[in-house]
C-alpha cells in the first residue's frame, strides 16, 4: 500500500494501444445515503473481482477523489475487447450492479450521479514520466522503466514503438 519511491526519472513500459477507463460517481444529496452508499460500495467489489482474475484484462487502477462528493477510478485495460466483455458478462458483478441501478434509477437519480469516459489511445499517443515516485498510474499497471529506455524528452517517448522503430 505504501510503496517506496523509485529514485530518479522513470516512465511506463506500456506497449501498443492503451485502453483507459475513467469511471465515477457524485453524491448529489448526502442525506440519501441509502441511494448512494450501495453505488460507492459496488466499485471495490468489481475491482476485487477483476483483480482475482487477470485474464479479464484489467491491468491496474488508481482510486481518486475529486471532492467530498466525487469519487472515481482510473482503470487501465489490456484491450477494448476485454473491457467490453467484462461490462457485458452475465456472470460478473458489473452486469448485476447495472441491473439494480437501472431499476432504481428514477428514485436514485437525484441522490447520486454516475459517469464514465473511455479512451482508446493508440501507440504514439501517450507518454509518461515519474520523478522519485513509487510505481503509479500507467507504470504501475504495466511496468516501470528508466526514462532513458524510452527517451529523455516527451517527444522521444511519444515516438517509441513496440517494434523498436521510432517514427
Amino acid at each position: 500500500m505504501f510503496a517506496k519511491p523509485i529514485p530518479g526519472r522513470m516512465t511506463a513500459g506500456a506497449e501498443g494501444e492503451v485502453v483507459v477507463l475513467l469511471i465515477g460517481m457524485r453524491i448529489n444529496h448526502f442525506r440519501g445515503i441509502h441511494h448512494w452508499l450501495p453505488v460507492l460500495a459496488a466499485m471495490p467489489r468489481m475491482l476485487r473481482e477483476l483483480t482475482r482474475d487477470p485474464s479479464r484484462g484489467l491491468l491496474g487502477y488508481t482510486l481518486l477523489t475529486g471532492s467530498p462528493r466525487t469519487y472515481y477510478v482510473v482503470q487501465y485495460w489490456e484491450s477494448r475487447e476485454k473491457l467490453y466483455a467484462y461490462a457485458s458478462a452475465p456472470d460478473m458483478f458489473h452486469r448485476r450492479a447495472w441491473a439494480i441501478i437501472n431499476r432504481k434509477e428514477k428514485k436514485s437519480r437525484q441522490h447520486v450521479g454516475l459517469w464514465h469516459e473511455s479512451y482508446i489511445v493508440p501507440e504514439g499517443g501517450y507518454e509518461s514520466i515519474y520523478a522519485d515516485m513509487p510505481p503509479y498510474g500507467l507504470a504501475a499497471a504495466t511496468e516501470v522503466l528508466p526514462v532513458r529506455a524510452r527517451g529523455r524528452r516527451a517527444v522521444d517517448r511519444l515516438a517509441h514503438r513496440s517494434s523498436g522503430e521510432a517514427v
